[in-house]
């Protein structure tokens, strides 16, 4: 529900002028029935036509008990349904009582369906797959503890096998017994050690093992800072025999009690939007928490970045994931982000970063913009961007049309806690010479946590966020705007119904309205002494195109029309439009988290008139339009969109 001291504000701060009705309630009853004349008022101001048709409108989802959920990844499905996950949902005790939730929701008929979430993929990773499967890898394995909350001493153990014949699994529980201090630890989780590493030199015929390893965390049995560590030790493994008791061994630096960052899982699973329901594919070869995936010009994904088993920011190890073998394959040379690199697929096939993340790793690495050949590993920089130090929490965007390669970077804070936060946003064509940011337009606000939603019409809905690290300091942004990028301008649109910053989102919905989701404020209060609650409440937001009156909506009739199709083919749709159809786009459906959706783009088509519809030519480049589901839109020379038709493009 949304929080009513945040309502009276913000519409009262809106309500410039009042009736002369208003004005004289007021003086007769005083400021409580002044605040209750302006709500109705503002009430009956943002309901009359011109209002909606200028700024369009805000409603609340009817979302029954049952299926409200700390919602903090949603995508869009080829289904027309939308996949909300929770995971844990950021709640401790949900995590210890293995709680994990995904809700399926229907918008069109506004239903919905509790789904079986097999492990917890709170803070995972998610791309759109070329069947229209939703990839979703990654998750938390453990909960972080702050230095005062630590009461076992704890870290990282390094566990080797010098066995070139057979890898080594250990259990949970495994103990591991310091040579040289004597102190006992346990693994928290099952590890496996691969074999080591055999090789024959062909000319002198000698054989060298080189020893393989694997990381696993380890805790202390017992409570109390005298079973903490201070010097590296070697460890022998408990319950090992015979050749096994040399072979194996661990070793660890430091044991201790300082802060334990989240850890990752390396778990990945395929949604079916037809069968819903999560499939167990192959892990992936790194533990990852908070990572990025991005899908590739061959349907394959990359896998970057995130939060590893021991709550270590992974070292530039990134991998490709086949959806045709369902497994995992490491790049060959490594490069670093920090966690959640908005990392988006460029229209010749290499790897664009903006500079927008979300949250782990040093300030000073892997931080600047700039263009990935992942053949090469080469990187090129993008030089020019402004508040180069507030990219954290950032959002951005492929602004539309797709094909000119233009993007913008929206807001955005200073790196973790930092209370620096921006109103720039910065646009970067990619198709110049040498590429360089400028400003654009500053937002509404300066704001972390901006949600930005691409529009069929080809501006770009930008909504929410907060002036300070979660929305800390009662700094939650309670403002929305449309940016059009043709004219390089933005416009106000109207106020959002509740505050939304860290863990909140957007989707475009198949029938052009825009939903937001989420919210995880750190405190409830300005003075920061209550702790925040998890805004639960859905909201659809109907754009001022749905509100341009007669004559009707353009419409692709469902007869006819093909609904799978190749890069470079016709396609050819049967039109009801009582205006003449001015565009027609092919939008890849989102998927949101944590400031982060490199899915969404739009691709204008080159098209054709008949006289009872369009032909419209799909492109030819796969990195422009990857394999997978899109919506098909036209939109008439009003700038009024049709509903969306589904096409799978092979």
């Amino acid at each position: 529900m949304s929080h009513p001291r945040f309502q009276v504000s913000r519409r009262t701060r809106r309500m410039a002028v009042g009736s002369a009705v208003v004005v004289a309630l007021a003086g007769m009853n005083g400021p409580a029935l002044w605040g209750y004349a302006s709500e109705q008022y503002h009430e009956y101001k943002i309901n009359q036509p011109d209002y909606k048709a200028k700024n369009g409108r805000w409603e609340a989802v009817d979302v029954p008990e049952e299926y409200r959920i700390n919602t903090i990844h949603a995508a869009l499905l080829h289904t027309g349904k939308v996949l909300l996950v929770a995971g844990s949902g950021n709640n401790a005790a949900n995590f210890k009582a293995k709680t994990f939730r995904s809700v399926l929701w229907d918008p069109a008929k506004n239903t919905f369906k509790n789904v079986p979430t097999p492990k917890d993929l709170f803070c995972a990773g998610h791309t759109q797959l070329p069947d229209g499967n939703l990839l979703v890898a990654g998750g938390t394995q453990r909960y972080e503890k702050l230095g005062g909350d630590v009461t076992k001493a704890g870290g990282l153990m390094v566990v080797h096998n010098e066995d070139p014949d057979k890898p080594m699994t250990l259990p949970a529980g495994t103990k591991f017994t310091g040579k040289n201090n004597g102190k006992t630890f346990e693994s928290k989780d099952a590890v496996l050690v691969p074999r080591a590493k055999k090789a024959q030199d062909e000319a002198t015929k000698k054989v060298t093992v080189t020893v393989s390893t694997a990381r696993v965390y380890v805790e202390a049995l017992e409570k109390g800072h005298k079973y903490e560590t201070g010097l590296t030790d070697n460890y022998t493994v408990q319950g090992l025999k015979g050749a096994d008791t040399h072979n194996v061994y661990g070793i660890a630096n430091k044991l201790s009690f300082d802060k334990k960052d989240f850890q990752g899982i390396k778990e990945a699973y395929e949604f079916d939007p037809v069968a819903e329901r999560y499939i167990t594919v192959d892990p992936m070869n790194e533990a990852r928490w908070y990572p990025t995936l991005t899908t590739l010009p061959d349907g394959k994904v990359l896998s970057v970045s995130g939060l590893d088993e021991i709550g270590q920011v992974v070292p530039g190890k990134n991998e490709i994931y086949d959806p045709k073998t369902k497994k995992w394959a490491y790049l060959p040379k490594e490069r670093f982000f920090p966690t959640y690199p908005a990392l988006f697929l460029t229209d010749n096939g290499r790897i664009f970063y903006t500079g927008s993340n979300a949250g782990y790793g040093p300030a000073d690495k892997g931080r600047t913009p700039g263009v990935w050949d992942l053949g090469s590993n080469d990187f090129t920089d993008v030089p020019g961007i402004s508040d180069p130090d507030a990219l954290e929490t950032s959002m951005s965007v492929l602004l539309p049309p797709a094909q000119d390669q233009r993007y913008m970077v929206l807001g955005g804070g200073g790196v973790g806690e930092d209370k620096k936060s921006t109103a720039k946003t910065r646009i970067v064509d990619l198709h110049e010479k040498n590429p360089h940011f400028r400003n654009g337009p500053d937002l509404y606000a300066k704001a972390r946590y901006p949600s930005s939603v691409i529009l069929p019409d080809d501006t770009v809905l930008t909504t929410n966020g907060s002036g300070d690290y979660r929305g800390r300091s009662d700094s939650n942004v309670l403002k929305a705007e449309i940016y059009d990028p043709k004219s390089n301008s933005r416009r106000p649109a109207a106020d959002p119904l509740v505050g939304r910053n860290y863990h909140s989102g957007a989707l475009l919905l198949p029938d052009g309205r825009v939903m937001t989701f989420g919210s995880d404020s750190l405190f409830g209060d300005k003075a920061n002494t209550r702790p925040g609650k998890f805004q639960q409440q859905i909201d659809l937001y109907t754009p001022p195109y749905l509100y341009k009156g007669e004559p009707a909506r353009p419409e692709l009739k469902d007869d006819g029309g093909p609904k799978t199709a190749h890069l470079g083919d016709k396609v050819s749709y049967q039109v009801n439009s009582p205006r003449p159809v001015d565009r027609v786009r092919l939008i890849r459906p989102g998927s949101f988290t944590h400031v982060t959706n490199i899915e969404q783009r739009s691709i204008a088509l080159d098209f054709k008139k008949s006289s009872d519809g369009i032909t419209a030519t799909l492109p030819k480049d796969s990195s422009l339009a990857p394999p997978g589901w899109y919506m098909l839109t036209v939109i008439d020379d009003r700038g009024v969109p049709s509903e969306s038709r589904w096409l799978k493009i092979g």
